[in-house]
């Protein structure tokens, strides 16, 4: 650097804070066949997307599966993502939910309770729980909330 140049400082925006809304699904069936039903009951587009993969501290590999829906506008898209591996959870928390729903960017709270009350009518679904990723103090959050 030269003498005399002057440094500009340059701040940037986070955007980690994105407005999106989580929602806990217990379910017996298989990921794939929830996305199935989930795009029947919403009319979504959920398709199998390259999975999340973390290694734990003993260096084995878990993979969740994921599912996304990007076929709608731009603002406005879907993720379901298992929160079971085998006997690991994503969310070592969250143990009773089986799938974690995130709807991105929401037109407001009452699209939020209308796809929640469709989800409770879905017929493979056994319960459904919205969460507040605020409240969750697990590392593996990040992978959820991208």
């Amino acid at each position: 650097m030269k003498s005399g140049t002057k440094v500009k400082r340059v701040r940037l925006k986070d955007n980690q804070s994105s407005n999106s809304a989580i929602i806990g699904i217990v379910s017996t069936d298989p990921d794939y066949k929830l996305s199935l039903a989930l795009n029947r009951k919403l009319k979504i587009s959920l398709k199998n997307d390259s999975p999340i993969i973390i290694t734990e501290d003993s260096g084995n590999d878990m993979a969740f599966s994921r599912f996304s829906d990007t076929s709608g506008s731009p603002h406005h898209f879907y993720d379901l993502t298992s929160n079971r591996s085998g006997k690991n959870f994503l969310l070592k928390k969250l143990k009773n939910i089986d799938f974690i729903f995130q709807v991105h960017n929401p037109d407001d709270e009452e699209t939020v309770r209308k796809i929640t009350a469709t989800l409770k009518d879905t017929e493979c679904i056994t319960a459904v729980f919205r969460i507040d990723p605020a409240t969750i103090k697990d590392k593996n959050i990040q992978y959820v909330i991208q």
